[in-house]
């Protein structure tokens, strides 16, 4: 491995280049260094605008950058030749995912989950890359799974015959990271709805709130992406394999499967905010009846003891010998008299 490489972690050169692949028909990625990604760019020059590019496979060199490094644009500009719509997207900071063709080159504004992405977290990162048929161009401000899982492809000796092939397999991983997040995050509600069938609730609501306001943050990022591959499909730029259109064309429809599987389970984590919601209102409901039960058998006993504890003449009953176990009888009968009218108030609320 060159010196100009950064092995582990997410490092990058002194140019920003985390890594970079130089890919050669029938054979597996060589890792390359800035500078000797610029010297084969400048044997390798690009087609102009009129030239046609034959269907076949040919050499390709994949960059990825670190944005957050300083001098990572300006040797882009310099060394790559990228349009300038490429450098206005980074500017712009645009977040719209979206897959367009420019002339016979291809920009993409991909979003994904940063590599510590968790269940309850909405960290997100967007990843802007431009691909024609002899450079792909991946940049990043923050390190992504997706991109993480193709170096790792690369780097085991899987082979790739366009740059096409490169992006369709990070759309694949891409799409994988999402089917795990949706596992994951499936295997949690199901823990969750088996808590609330055995009536222990806990502090579910909490949970189910974070899963739900990163998986909805997902979807309106990953929603548009499907649609702007069909677009893609429909007008590809000449340098295309036939193959390559397939496989792009069976990885747009894999990723909407995922999607749909998405909103199922963000459905479904709003169905149970609503059972936990009824569920708590029925407790408090429980609550408030037994307390204005309580209420309400008290009320007789305060009354007749609030008359009788005035300290007037005239108090009925003062100098009668069974004086007290009258009183007693009548509290008790007020009582129940109250309590059969609280009970029918709640048997006539519940039918």
């Amino acid at each position: 491995m060159q010196s100009g490489i950064v092995e582990a972690g997410y490092g990058s050169d002194p140019v920003g280049l985390v890594s970079g692949f130089l890919f050669e028909p029938g054979r597996p990625g060589r890792e390359i260094d800035s500078s000797a990604a610029a010297a084969w760019l400048r044997e390798h020059p690009a087609a102009g605008p009129d030239d046609a590019v034959e269907q076949t496979e040919r050499p390709f060199v994949w960059l990825h950058f670190n944005l957050s490094h300083s001098a990572c644009e300006r040797w882009m500009r310099g060394q790559l030749g990228l349009p300038d719509d490429f450098f206005e997207a980074l500017r712009q900071g645009s977040h719209s995912t979206r897959i367009e063709r420019q002339d016979a080159a291809l920009l993409a504004v991909v979003n994904d989950v940063i590599y510590n992405f968790g269940v309850a977290s909405t960290d997100i990162s967007t990843l802007w890359a431009h691909a024609d048929h002899r450079l792909v161009v991946t940049a990043r401000a923050r390190p992504l799974r997706s991109v993480d899982r193709l170096r790792a492809a690369v780097r085991r000796g899987e082979r790739f015959r366009s740059p096409l092939n490169l992006v369709v397999h990070l759309l694949q991983d891409q799409a994988d990271v999402l089917v795990q997040i949706v596992r994951e995050t499936g295997v949690s509600v199901d823990q969750i709805e088996d808590q609330l069938l055995s009536q222990r609730l806990q502090s579910n609501r909490a949970d189910l709130g974070a899963m739900r306001r990163g998986l909805v943050r997902l979807q309106r990022l990953l929603a548009p992406e499907p649609g702007a591959l069909f677009r893609l499909l429909n007008r590809p730029p000449a340098w295309l394999l036939e193959t390559d259109l397939q496989e792009l064309r069976e990885s747009t429809e894999e990723f909407s499967l995922v999607l749909n599987d998405l909103a199922a389970l963000v459905e479904r984590i709003k169905l149970l905010q609503e059972e936990i919601a009824a569920k708590l209102n029925e407790q408090t409901n429980r609550t408030l009846f037994t307390l204005t039960l309580v209420t309400v058998l008290a009320l007789p006993i305060n009354i007749v003891a609030g008359f009788f504890g005035m300290n007037v003449g005239g108090v009925p009953l003062a100098g009668h010998p069974h004086g007290f176990w009258v009183l007693v009888v009548l509290v008790a009968s007020f009582t129940v008299l109250a309590g059969r009218w609280a009970f029918r108030k709640q048997e006539i609320g519940m039918m």
